[in-house]
């Protein structure tokens, strides 16, 4: 099999499917979970494109899951591209930003692309972003608690592009996707909700287009073949969709603080295991 993924390597993409399912949209790093347990295992890095391509899979649920809100917003922004007066409408004013936010990690991950797919997956890295990003969204988290939580309604253009460029820090496996842009709506006063819900609303045009373009790699270099490609984007949907509904549930009333404690005991240990040769930084078990 191409790449030097075995026959074996159908289990080891069912496998990082549903890590993928299970981590997209918690603030915990889907890209550091396919990263590390693919090494601690011993399987071959699946590498950016196999990410790329399984996030799709997780993107679909999301479509899914807020096909109401999408097709809200999309018809008020068409709307509004001929006509003055929808564009007051919240909904229309929610596509220009999401456009807004998506510019800073297109631009960022057209210009960084081989440093992204090579020297950002060390292992060292992951972890210390694990950490580092980890005490970030805790300390977002508090500040949030003792301001006024803004709904999503108040979103404004600077915000949007502050949401865009902490969305561009998940071009560095260990940052997380949603980690990131929910501790940017947190730290800009904006409730739980609405920080998590813009934060999956943003995410589709560059997952969208991260994945197609990715597309054409597949079975080339480290990434497996189509078949276990599909399996794992296939299992990340269903995955995804549920743990989207059960997230939403969770954070209408509890803090992020597990997370925050999950992230830095990962990345500790991580740290450990590489320091002491169990874990090679650039690839799987050392030796």
């Amino acid at each position: 099999m191409p790449g030097g993924w075995p026959v074996t390597g159908w289990l080891h993409a069912a496998v990082l499917g549903l890590l993928q399912g299970l981590t997209e949209f918690l603030p915990v790093s889907s890209s550091a979970h396919l990263r590390v347990f693919s090494a601690l295992l011993g399987w071959p890095d699946p590498g950016s494109a196999f990410t790329a391509v399984t996030q799709l899979g997780t993107e679909s649920a999301v479509l899914i899951y807020f096909r109401r809100d999408i097709s809200a917003i999309v018809g008020a922004w068409s709307a509004s591209l001929v006509s003055r007066e929808r564009r007051k409408d919240p909904n229309a004013r929610l596509g220009w930003f999401v456009i807004v936010g998506t510019l800073p990690i297109g631009v960022l991950g057209a210009a960084f692309q081989d440093t992204i797919e090579t020297s950002l997956r060390d292992l060292r890295l992951t972890a210390a972003a694990l950490i580092v990003f980890g005490v970030i969204l805790y300390v977002a988290d508090r500040s949030r608690a003792v301001r006024y939580a803004k709904p999503i309604s108040e979103l404004t253009f600077p915000h949007a592009l502050v949401y865009g460029f902490a969305q561009s820090l998940a071009l560095l496996p260990g940052v997380s996707r949603s980690g990131g842009t929910i501790s940017a709506g947190l730290a800009l006063g904006y409730s739980r909700e609405a920080a998590a819900r813009y934060s999956f609303l943003l995410a589709m045009p560059a997952v969208l287009a991260s994945g197609g373009l990715e597309l054409l790699k597949i079975g080339e270099g480290p990434a497996p073949t189509w078949g276990p490609t599909l399996l794992a984007t296939l299992i990340a949907f269903v995955v995804g969709y549920a743990v989207i509904a059960w997230f939403l549930r969770y954070i209408s009333g509890n803090s992020f603080t597990p997370f925050v404690v999950y992230r830095i005991g990962l990345g500790a240990a991580l740290l450990v295991l590489v320091a002491v040769g169990v874990l090679a930084p650039g690839a799987g078990p050392a030796g």
